[in-house]
Protein backbone atom coordinates (compact mmCIF):
# COMPACT_ATOMS: atom_id res chain seq x y z
CA UNK A 1 0.00 0.00 0.00
CA UNK A 2 0.99 3.60 -0.58
CA UNK A 3 -0.16 6.91 0.88
CA UNK A 4 0.67 10.15 -0.90
CA UNK A 5 -0.56 13.71 -1.47
CA UNK A 6 1.26 14.54 -4.70
CA UNK A 7 -1.58 16.44 -6.32
CA UNK A 8 -3.32 19.82 -6.27
CA UNK A 9 -4.32 20.70 -2.70
CA UNK A 10 -2.79 17.58 -1.19
CA UNK A 11 -1.31 17.59 2.30
CA UNK A 12 0.09 14.68 4.31
CA UNK A 13 3.39 13.36 5.63
CA UNK A 14 3.78 9.59 5.86
CA UNK A 15 5.28 8.36 9.13
CA UNK A 16 4.64 4.61 8.72
CA UNK A 17 2.43 2.77 6.26
CA UNK A 18 3.85 -0.75 6.55
CA UNK A 19 1.07 -2.15 8.72
CA UNK A 20 -2.55 -1.48 7.60
CA UNK A 21 -3.62 -1.85 11.25
CA UNK A 22 -1.46 1.12 12.21
CA UNK A 23 -1.00 3.63 9.40
CA UNK A 24 0.62 6.68 10.98
CA UNK A 25 0.48 10.06 9.29
CA UNK A 26 1.23 13.74 10.04
CA UNK A 27 -0.31 16.96 8.76
CA UNK A 28 2.23 19.21 7.03
CA UNK A 29 2.34 22.82 8.21
CA UNK A 30 1.45 25.62 5.82
CA UNK A 31 4.22 26.51 3.39
CA UNK A 32 6.47 29.32 4.66
CA UNK A 33 4.68 29.20 8.02
CA UNK A 34 5.22 27.48 11.35
CA UNK A 35 1.87 28.55 12.76
CA UNK A 36 -0.82 26.57 10.98
CA UNK A 37 -1.81 23.02 10.20
CA UNK A 38 -5.18 21.24 10.09
CA UNK A 39 -6.09 20.62 6.47
CA UNK A 40 -5.18 17.24 5.04
CA UNK A 41 -6.03 15.52 1.79
CA UNK A 42 -4.37 12.28 0.74
CA UNK A 43 -4.68 9.20 -1.44
CA UNK A 44 -4.42 5.55 -0.40
CA UNK A 45 -3.43 3.19 -3.22
CA UNK A 46 -3.46 -0.59 -3.15
CA UNK A 47 -5.71 -1.08 -0.15
CA UNK A 48 -8.79 -2.59 -1.80
CA UNK A 49 -10.84 -4.70 0.67
CA UNK A 50 -8.17 -4.27 3.36
CA UNK A 51 -9.31 -2.93 6.75
CA UNK A 52 -7.09 0.05 7.51
CA UNK A 53 -6.61 1.95 10.75
CA UNK A 54 -5.24 5.49 10.45
CA UNK A 55 -3.78 7.83 13.07
CA UNK A 56 -2.90 11.49 12.53
CA UNK A 57 -0.17 11.59 15.13
CA UNK A 58 0.25 15.39 15.35
CA UNK A 59 -3.45 16.23 15.51
CA UNK A 60 -3.01 17.80 18.95
CA UNK A 61 -0.67 20.38 17.38
CA UNK A 62 -3.32 21.56 14.91
CA UNK A 63 -4.41 25.19 14.77
CA UNK A 64 -7.87 24.25 16.06
CA UNK A 65 -7.52 21.04 18.09
CA UNK A 66 -10.88 21.77 19.72
CA UNK A 67 -12.51 20.82 16.41
CA UNK A 68 -11.32 17.19 16.44
CA UNK A 69 -13.76 15.65 18.96
CA UNK A 70 -16.73 16.33 16.64
CA UNK A 71 -14.85 15.97 13.36
CA UNK A 72 -15.99 13.75 10.50
CA UNK A 73 -13.90 13.43 7.34
CA UNK A 74 -14.91 12.81 3.72
CA UNK A 75 -13.83 9.96 1.44
CA UNK A 76 -14.22 9.36 -2.27
CA UNK A 77 -13.23 6.83 -4.91
CA UNK A 78 -13.80 9.19 -7.85
CA UNK A 79 -13.26 12.69 -6.34
CA UNK A 80 -16.77 13.57 -7.47
CA UNK A 81 -18.91 12.00 -4.76
CA UNK A 82 -17.87 12.37 -1.12
CA UNK A 83 -19.27 10.53 1.89
CA UNK A 84 -18.68 11.09 5.59
CA UNK A 85 -16.25 9.07 7.70
CA UNK A 86 -16.38 9.02 11.51
CA UNK A 87 -13.31 9.72 13.63
CA UNK A 88 -12.26 9.75 17.25
CA UNK A 89 -9.78 12.01 18.99
CA UNK A 90 -7.90 9.77 21.37
CA UNK A 91 -4.44 9.90 22.96
CA UNK A 92 -3.88 13.28 21.26
CA UNK A 93 -4.31 11.64 17.85
CA UNK A 94 -7.11 11.74 15.27
CA UNK A 95 -8.03 8.14 14.50
CA UNK A 96 -10.28 6.61 11.87
CA UNK A 97 -10.89 3.29 10.11
CA UNK A 98 -11.54 2.61 6.44
CA UNK A 99 -11.90 -0.47 4.24
CA UNK A 100 -11.53 0.78 0.64
CA UNK A 101 -13.90 -0.68 -1.95
CA UNK A 102 -11.46 0.12 -4.76
CA UNK A 103 -7.70 0.25 -5.25
CA UNK A 104 -7.62 4.03 -4.88
CA UNK A 105 -9.44 6.07 -2.25
CA UNK A 106 -9.12 9.74 -1.27
CA UNK A 107 -9.54 11.14 2.25
CA UNK A 108 -9.90 14.84 3.09
CA UNK A 109 -11.06 17.21 5.81
CA UNK A 110 -13.72 18.53 3.41
CA UNK A 111 -14.53 18.02 -0.27
CA UNK A 112 -11.62 19.66 -2.13
CA UNK A 113 -12.04 22.31 -4.81
CA UNK A 114 -9.16 21.98 -7.25
CA UNK A 115 -7.44 24.74 -9.19
CA UNK A 116 -8.43 22.88 -12.35
CA UNK A 117 -12.09 23.09 -11.37
CA UNK A 118 -11.56 26.75 -10.53
CA UNK A 119 -10.26 27.37 -14.05
CA UNK A 120 -13.28 25.56 -15.48
CA UNK A 121 -15.59 27.77 -13.39
CA UNK A 122 -13.91 30.94 -14.59
CA UNK A 123 -13.96 29.82 -18.23
CA UNK A 124 -17.64 28.90 -18.07
CA UNK A 125 -18.56 32.16 -16.35
CA UNK A 126 -16.74 34.27 -18.92
CA UNK A 127 -18.53 32.46 -21.73
CA UNK A 128 -21.84 33.86 -20.46
CA UNK A 129 -23.13 37.11 -21.91
CA UNK A 130 -23.39 39.17 -18.71
CA UNK A 131 -19.99 38.26 -17.28
CA UNK A 132 -16.67 39.96 -18.02
CA UNK A 133 -13.14 39.81 -16.67
CA UNK A 134 -12.91 43.04 -14.71
CA UNK A 135 -9.29 42.52 -13.64
CA UNK A 136 -6.77 39.75 -13.06
CA UNK A 137 -3.52 39.34 -11.15
CA UNK A 138 -0.74 36.78 -11.43
CA UNK A 139 0.34 35.58 -8.00
CA UNK A 140 3.93 34.96 -6.88
CA UNK A 141 3.45 31.24 -7.67
CA UNK A 142 2.10 32.05 -11.15
CA UNK A 143 -1.58 31.41 -10.51
CA UNK A 144 -4.37 33.76 -11.51
CA UNK A 145 -6.74 35.73 -9.30
CA UNK A 146 -9.72 36.91 -11.34
CA UNK A 147 -12.25 39.59 -10.50
CA UNK A 148 -15.41 38.79 -12.43
CA UNK A 149 -17.93 41.53 -13.09
CA UNK A 150 -21.57 40.61 -13.65
CA UNK A 151 -23.84 43.44 -14.66
CA UNK A 152 -27.33 43.84 -16.02
CA UNK A 153 -28.01 47.55 -16.38
CA UNK A 154 -25.25 49.75 -17.74
CA UNK A 155 -25.71 52.31 -14.97
CA UNK A 156 -26.45 50.05 -12.00
CA UNK A 157 -25.87 52.28 -8.96
CA UNK A 158 -24.72 49.71 -6.40
CA UNK A 159 -21.45 47.77 -6.15
CA UNK A 160 -21.58 44.35 -4.49
CA UNK A 161 -18.24 42.70 -3.74
CA UNK A 162 -18.09 39.03 -2.77
CA UNK A 163 -14.77 37.28 -2.15
CA UNK A 164 -14.08 33.71 -1.07
CA UNK A 165 -11.39 31.34 0.09
CA UNK A 166 -8.94 33.72 1.70
CA UNK A 167 -8.16 30.63 3.75
CA UNK A 168 -7.41 27.90 1.20
CA UNK A 169 -8.64 24.93 3.24
CA UNK A 170 -12.11 26.46 3.42
CA UNK A 171 -13.12 24.90 0.12
CA UNK A 172 -16.82 25.19 0.92
CA UNK A 173 -16.35 28.90 0.20
CA UNK A 174 -15.53 28.24 -3.44
CA UNK A 175 -18.36 25.71 -3.72
CA UNK A 176 -20.56 28.56 -2.47
CA UNK A 177 -19.22 30.83 -5.23
CA UNK A 178 -19.91 28.18 -7.84
CA UNK A 179 -23.54 28.10 -6.72
CA UNK A 180 -23.75 31.89 -6.82
CA UNK A 181 -22.27 32.09 -10.31
CA UNK A 182 -24.60 29.38 -11.60
CA UNK A 183 -27.57 31.27 -10.17
CA UNK A 184 -26.55 34.57 -11.79
CA UNK A 185 -25.43 33.16 -15.13
CA UNK A 186 -27.02 29.73 -15.57
CA UNK A 187 -30.44 28.44 -16.58
CA UNK A 188 -32.23 30.30 -13.76
CA UNK A 189 -30.56 33.65 -14.41
CA UNK A 190 -33.87 35.22 -15.46
CA UNK A 191 -35.02 34.89 -11.84
CA UNK A 192 -32.27 37.23 -10.71
CA UNK A 193 -32.27 39.92 -13.39
CA UNK A 194 -33.98 42.42 -11.11
CA UNK A 195 -31.02 42.51 -8.73
CA UNK A 196 -28.69 43.10 -11.68
CA UNK A 197 -30.75 46.17 -12.59
CA UNK A 198 -29.52 47.83 -9.40
CA UNK A 199 -26.24 46.05 -8.62
CA UNK A 200 -22.95 45.34 -10.31
CA UNK A 201 -21.39 42.20 -8.85
CA UNK A 202 -17.62 41.94 -8.43
CA UNK A 203 -16.73 38.36 -7.55
CA UNK A 204 -13.46 36.72 -6.55
CA UNK A 205 -14.01 32.96 -6.39
CA UNK A 206 -10.58 32.17 -4.94
CA UNK A 207 -8.52 34.84 -3.20
CA UNK A 208 -5.66 32.46 -2.41
CA UNK A 209 -4.82 30.08 -5.28
CA UNK A 210 -1.18 29.72 -4.18
CA UNK A 211 -2.21 28.42 -0.75
CA UNK A 212 -4.98 26.31 -2.30
CA UNK A 213 -2.66 24.46 -4.67
CA UNK A 214 -0.06 24.04 -1.90
CA UNK A 215 -2.58 22.38 0.44
CA UNK A 216 -2.32 25.10 3.10
CA UNK A 217 -4.80 25.72 5.89
CA UNK A 218 -4.78 29.53 6.19
CA UNK A 219 -1.83 31.18 4.45
CA UNK A 220 -0.75 32.26 0.99
CA UNK A 221 2.53 31.25 -0.63
CA UNK A 222 4.38 33.85 1.46
CA UNK A 223 3.15 32.45 4.77
CA UNK A 224 0.66 35.30 5.32
CA UNK A 225 -2.89 34.87 6.61
CA UNK A 226 -4.67 37.12 4.11
CA UNK A 227 -7.58 37.75 6.44
CA UNK A 228 -5.21 39.42 8.87
CA UNK A 229 -3.64 41.67 6.23
CA UNK A 230 -6.31 44.20 5.23
CA UNK A 231 -5.37 47.24 7.31
CA UNK A 232 -2.55 48.16 4.93
CA UNK A 233 -1.83 45.16 2.69
CA UNK A 234 1.83 44.76 1.84
CA UNK A 235 2.27 44.47 -1.93
CA UNK A 236 5.03 41.88 -1.53
CA UNK A 237 3.69 39.78 1.35
CA UNK A 238 -0.08 40.04 0.75
CA UNK A 239 -0.38 41.00 -2.93
CA UNK A 240 -3.77 39.31 -3.21
CA UNK A 241 -5.42 41.64 -0.68
CA UNK A 242 -3.54 44.63 -2.09
CA UNK A 243 -4.80 43.90 -5.61
CA UNK A 244 -8.45 43.51 -4.63
CA UNK A 245 -8.46 46.53 -2.32
CA UNK A 246 -7.12 48.74 -5.11
CA UNK A 247 -10.01 47.80 -7.36
CA UNK A 248 -12.54 48.23 -4.57
CA UNK A 249 -11.30 51.80 -4.21
CA UNK A 250 -12.05 52.38 -7.89
CA UNK A 251 -15.61 51.01 -7.84
CA UNK A 252 -16.70 51.81 -4.30
CA UNK A 253 -18.42 49.18 -2.15
CA UNK A 254 -22.08 49.19 -1.10
CA UNK A 255 -22.18 45.61 0.15
CA UNK A 256 -19.26 43.32 0.99
CA UNK A 257 -19.44 39.60 1.69
CA UNK A 258 -16.43 37.51 2.70
CA UNK A 259 -17.12 33.76 2.45
CA UNK A 260 -15.43 31.36 4.88
CA UNK A 261 -15.67 28.04 6.68
CA UNK A 262 -15.21 27.41 10.40
CA UNK A 263 -13.51 24.20 11.53
CA UNK A 264 -15.34 24.03 14.84
CA UNK A 265 -18.72 25.82 14.65
CA UNK A 266 -21.47 23.40 13.47
CA UNK A 267 -23.79 25.76 11.58
CA UNK A 268 -23.80 28.51 8.94
CA UNK A 269 -23.96 32.08 10.23
CA UNK A 270 -22.94 35.67 9.52
CA UNK A 271 -20.52 37.83 11.48
CA UNK A 272 -21.40 41.50 11.14
CA UNK A 273 -19.12 44.51 11.41
CA UNK A 274 -20.03 45.54 14.94
CA UNK A 275 -17.22 47.44 16.58
CA UNK A 276 -16.09 49.53 13.61
CA UNK A 277 -16.07 53.30 14.28
CA UNK A 278 -18.95 54.00 11.86
CA UNK A 279 -21.24 51.24 13.16
CA UNK A 280 -24.65 52.70 14.05
CA UNK A 281 -28.32 51.82 14.42
CA UNK A 282 -29.01 52.11 10.69
CA UNK A 283 -26.19 49.71 9.80
CA UNK A 284 -27.31 47.32 12.52
CA UNK A 285 -30.86 47.36 11.13
CA UNK A 286 -29.63 46.56 7.62
CA UNK A 287 -27.50 43.74 8.98
CA UNK A 288 -30.42 42.23 10.89
CA UNK A 289 -32.66 42.55 7.85
CA UNK A 290 -30.07 40.80 5.67
CA UNK A 291 -29.83 37.89 8.11
CA UNK A 292 -33.60 37.60 8.42
CA UNK A 293 -34.08 37.51 4.64
CA UNK A 294 -31.36 34.89 4.22
CA UNK A 295 -32.98 32.75 6.91
CA UNK A 296 -36.28 32.93 5.02
CA UNK A 297 -34.57 31.78 1.83
CA UNK A 298 -32.36 29.06 3.36
CA UNK A 299 -33.16 26.59 6.10
CA UNK A 300 -29.40 26.05 6.47
CA UNK A 301 -28.72 29.57 7.72
CA UNK A 302 -28.72 30.32 11.45
CA UNK A 303 -29.66 33.82 12.64
CA UNK A 304 -29.18 33.54 16.38
CA UNK A 305 -25.82 31.78 16.80
CA UNK A 306 -22.33 32.90 15.82
CA UNK A 307 -19.24 34.69 17.08
CA UNK A 308 -19.58 37.19 19.93
CA UNK A 309 -20.05 40.78 18.73
CA UNK A 310 -17.12 43.17 19.07
CA UNK A 311 -17.40 45.96 21.59
CA UNK A 312 -17.76 49.51 20.19
CA UNK A 313 -14.57 50.73 18.48
CA UNK A 314 -12.77 47.45 19.21
CA UNK A 315 -13.15 45.71 15.86
CA UNK A 316 -9.87 44.28 14.49
CA UNK A 317 -9.48 46.38 11.35
CA UNK A 318 -6.87 44.04 9.84
CA UNK A 319 -9.71 41.57 9.12
CA UNK A 320 -11.47 42.06 5.78
CA UNK A 321 -15.05 42.21 7.04
CA UNK A 322 -14.25 44.98 9.52
CA UNK A 323 -11.79 46.89 7.34
CA UNK A 324 -14.08 47.08 4.32
CA UNK A 325 -17.03 48.14 6.46
CA UNK A 326 -14.97 50.89 8.07
CA UNK A 327 -13.20 52.05 4.91
CA UNK A 328 -16.28 52.24 2.70
CA UNK A 329 -18.94 52.84 5.37
CA UNK A 330 -20.97 49.96 3.96
CA UNK A 331 -22.74 46.81 5.06
CA UNK A 332 -19.88 44.34 5.44
CA UNK A 333 -20.52 40.73 6.41
CA UNK A 334 -18.50 37.55 6.90
CA UNK A 335 -20.40 34.35 6.16
CA UNK A 336 -19.14 31.17 7.84
CA UNK A 337 -20.09 27.58 6.95
CA UNK A 338 -19.28 24.40 8.88
CA UNK A 339 -16.72 21.77 7.92
CA UNK A 340 -18.67 18.87 9.39
CA UNK A 341 -22.43 19.45 9.53
CA UNK A 342 -25.22 21.83 10.47
CA UNK A 343 -26.33 20.70 13.91
CA UNK A 344 -29.79 22.16 13.31
CA UNK A 345 -30.29 20.15 10.08
CA UNK A 346 -27.99 17.18 10.42
CA UNK A 347 -27.28 14.82 7.50
CA UNK A 348 -25.51 11.65 8.64
CA UNK A 349 -24.52 10.60 5.10
CA UNK A 350 -23.07 13.77 3.59
CA UNK A 351 -23.01 16.29 6.45
CA UNK A 352 -22.22 19.76 5.21
CA UNK A 353 -21.44 19.22 1.54
CA UNK A 354 -20.55 20.94 -1.73
CA UNK A 355 -24.23 20.76 -2.70
CA UNK A 356 -25.37 22.56 0.46
CA UNK A 357 -22.63 25.15 0.03
CA UNK A 358 -23.73 25.80 -3.55
CA UNK A 359 -27.36 26.11 -2.53
CA UNK A 360 -26.47 28.69 0.11
CA UNK A 361 -24.57 30.57 -2.60
CA UNK A 362 -27.75 30.67 -4.64
CA UNK A 363 -29.87 31.73 -1.67
CA UNK A 364 -27.59 34.67 -0.81
CA UNK A 365 -29.23 36.55 -3.69
CA UNK A 366 -32.52 36.77 -1.77
CA UNK A 367 -31.35 39.30 0.86
CA UNK A 368 -29.31 41.18 -1.73
CA UNK A 369 -32.35 41.51 -3.97
CA UNK A 370 -34.52 42.57 -1.05
CA UNK A 371 -32.02 45.07 0.30
CA UNK A 372 -31.08 46.79 -2.96
CA UNK A 373 -34.28 46.65 -5.01
CA UNK A 374 -35.21 50.15 -6.15
CA UNK A 375 -38.75 51.48 -6.51
CA UNK A 376 -40.12 51.67 -9.10
CA UNK A 377 -38.32 48.66 -10.69
CA UNK A 378 -35.60 49.67 -13.11
CA UNK A 379 -36.16 46.75 -15.48
CA UNK A 380 -39.85 47.57 -15.83
CA UNK A 381 -39.14 51.20 -16.70
CA UNK A 382 -36.41 50.29 -19.19
CA UNK A 383 -38.70 47.87 -20.96
CA UNK A 384 -41.60 50.27 -21.11
CA UNK A 385 -39.45 52.90 -22.79
CA UNK A 386 -38.04 50.39 -25.21
CA UNK A 387 -34.57 49.67 -23.80
CA UNK A 388 -34.96 46.72 -21.44
CA UNK A 389 -35.03 43.02 -22.36
CA UNK A 390 -38.32 41.17 -21.88
CA UNK A 391 -36.84 38.73 -19.35
CA UNK A 392 -35.76 41.65 -17.15
CA UNK A 393 -39.29 43.06 -17.41
CA UNK A 394 -40.90 39.85 -16.14
CA UNK A 395 -38.27 39.32 -13.46
CA UNK A 396 -38.75 42.85 -12.16
CA UNK A 397 -42.53 42.62 -12.15
CA UNK A 398 -42.43 39.42 -10.10
CA UNK A 399 -39.77 40.68 -7.71
CA UNK A 400 -41.48 44.05 -7.27
CA UNK A 401 -44.83 42.47 -6.42
CA UNK A 402 -43.24 39.99 -4.01
CA UNK A 403 -41.21 42.61 -2.18
CA UNK A 404 -44.03 45.15 -2.06
CA UNK A 405 -46.33 42.53 -0.52
CA UNK A 406 -43.81 41.89 2.27
CA UNK A 407 -43.25 45.53 3.23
Amino acid sequence: MKVDANFDGGNIIVVDVKNPDNIRLKIRKDSQSDDHCQWFYFRLTGGKSTPCQFSIVNADQATYPEAWPTCTLVTSHDRQNWTRLSTQFKDRQLQFSLTPATDVVYVALFAPYSYERHQDLIAWSLSQRQCELFASYETPDNHQIEILKIAGAAQAPKSVWIIARQHPAETMAEWFMEGLLEALLGEERHLHQSVLATCNFYLVANMNPDGSVAGNLRTNGMGIDLNRAWLNPDKQQAPESHFVLQHMANTGVDLFLDIHGDEDVPFAFIQGCEGIPSYNDALQARERQFKAELAKASGDFCVDDGYPACEPNEAPLNIAGFQIGARFNCLSLTLEMPFTDNKYRSDAVSGWSPQRSKLLGKHILAPIKYGFFSHPPVGLILHLIGFGPIELFFADVGAFLAITARK
